[in-house]
């Protein structure tokens, strides 16, 4: 039986995850290509995540990867997801905002004069707070959509990305542990 894998640009782009394949997203596109021809799976991406990861590779190496990737995109209409799942999102998602709302209030208090800093310190502790963990692009939830409908291994070091699917029963696997996986592959 042929292995499916749904494959995150993180599996490229990600420093940790890419290790494995290739130091540069180039380099590990073409470290992964090696070790996956003439196994016996197949690996997807929508196109949209295609379209997304081409923003960091050469134009030659992209169309490598494309001519060997099934870019498939999800039926979004008919993909059925568990309505406690989107109450869980939702909660997560009001959780999350009141405490960005309660960082930009205190740093709206904060009487320091460096306003520059001040902004750079907001974002990072306001991104950390309101989308580390959650499911936040069109493109991260096509991927979990992707792996539902066909039934394939979700691969991402997304923590986002890895929860949502996890939630709606999709096999996931972080991008950093797929090198070991294709070498246990026929």
């Amino acid at each position: 039986m042929t292995k499916k894998f749904v494959l995150d640009t993180s599996l490229f782009v990600n420093p940790h995850a890419r290790g494995h394949f290739g130091k540069t997203p180039d380099l590990a596109v073409k470290g992964f290509l090696k070790a996956a021809k003439k196994k016996n799976a197949e690996f997807y991406m929508p196109p949209s995540v295609f379209k997304e990861l081409k923003n960091f590779l050469k134009s030659k190496t992209a169309d490598e990867l494309e001519l060997f990737l099934k870019n498939k995109a999800p039926n979004i209409y008919a993909t059925y997801l568990p309505a406690a799942v989107l109450y869980d999102f939702i909660e997560d998602m009001r959780n999350r905002l009141n405490k960005g709302l309660r960082l930009a209030e205190d740093y709206a208090q904060d009487n320091h004069p460096d306003n520059a800093a001040k902004l750079g310190k907001l974002r990072e502790k306001y991104r950390e707070a309101v989308r580390a963990g959650l499911v936040d692009s069109k493109e991260d939830f096509e991927l979990i959509l992707l792996s539902k409908e066909i039934d394939a291994l979700l691969v991402s070091s997304d923590e986002g990305v890895i929860k949502f699917a996890t939630n709606i029963g999709c096999e996931c696997l972080n991008a950093s542990k797929l090198s070991a996986m294709l070498k246990k592959l026929r």
